[in-house]
């Protein structure tokens, strides 16, 4: 499904592709509504000899906007932002970095704090953004805007940190943690695709980016802030002690979402939705 992109960062955390959709984003399909086989609703007469069938909305011409589920949404406008010069994203060559010794801090980190994550890797494997919305403490049907931004971080995220993962002419693909140490052993399945940058980094960061921007007018913008960031950049490590991405994987991430914010913020869905959703916090 389109969730959980091979965790490219967590496709899954759009909407009901996977992750947000856990904590109701109004996606359709979360439920199933039960009919009578010999009785469907819909042919009931109410009050007796009229068909309820004959209830016509005619006000009703154009698919409301408020009915829209976020990840949907999201995709039908990432052309907007696929428009936007996001290809000349400058990512640094991950080849400069210190493989062997980043393998040997990974190791420490598998011994040392592998266990006492491994609840939260597996839980942020699938999909992450009900942490961010559990930090905030929203429920989708007073926050809609907010959830709509978040859903649409994600797949702009996903889609921008794909492109990247596949190389460029500054750095080949990089291999995973596990395919150069198959000892590392990841407790979850390895992702079918290239290690940098991190997805999941990608993705939290720009996700507490766009929450951050959202959250100006508030008055607990301060603090709330420092919880955004911490729990992306957490998110991120979680996914370095299970063995999944090296270090540099992971700051290499967090920098792509810090450059794919601006171009976001210019297309014109994010600029119609933002002051929406921060109407929401004030």
């Amino acid at each position: 499904m389109a969730g959980n992109a091979g965790n490219a960062g967590n496709a899954g955390n759009a909407g009901n592709a996977g992750g947000v959709g856990a904590v109701n984003t109004g996606s359709a399909g979360v439920f199933v509504l039960a009919d009578r086989v010999d009785l469907p609703f819909v042919t009931v007469d109410f009050p007796p000899g009229q068909a309820i069938s004959a209830n016509r909305n005619t006000m009703l011409t154009e698919f409301p906007d408020k009915y829209w589920a976020g990840e949907w949404r999201a995709w039908c406008v990432l052309s907007q932002y696929a428009a936007t010069n996001w290809q000349a994203i400058a990512v640094a060559d991950w080849s400069a970095n210190n493989v062997p010794q980043e393998l040997d801090e990974l190791v420490t980190a598998a011994r040392d704090e592998r266990a006492d994550a491994l609840a939260e890797i597996i839980s942020q494997n699938e999909e992450f953004a009900s942490y961010f919305v559990g930090l905030l403490t929203i429920r989708q049907a007073g926050y809609p805007c907010t959830f709509r931004l978040i859903d649409l971080a994600s797949i702009v995220a996903t889609y921008t940190v794909l492109y990247f993962k596949g190389g460029t002419k500054v750095y080949k693909p990089r291999p995973r943690p596990s395919q150069l140490c198959p000892a590392l052993l990841p407790p979850v399945p390895v992702p079918g695709h290239p290690s940098y940058p991190s997805g999941h980094s990608t993705e939290a960061h720009l996700i507490a980016r766009v929450l951050i921007d959202v959250l100006a007018v508030s008055p607990n913008y301060g603090y709330l802030t420092n919880d955004l960031l911490a729990l992306a950049a957490r998110i991120a490590r979680n996914r370095e002690i299970a063995g999944l991405h090296y270090p540099s994987d992971s700051k290499a991430g967090a920098d792509l979402a810090l450059a794919i914010l601006p171009l976001l913020q210019s297309i014109a869905e994010y600029t119609t939705v933002l002051p929406l959703a921060r109407a929401e916090w004030t």
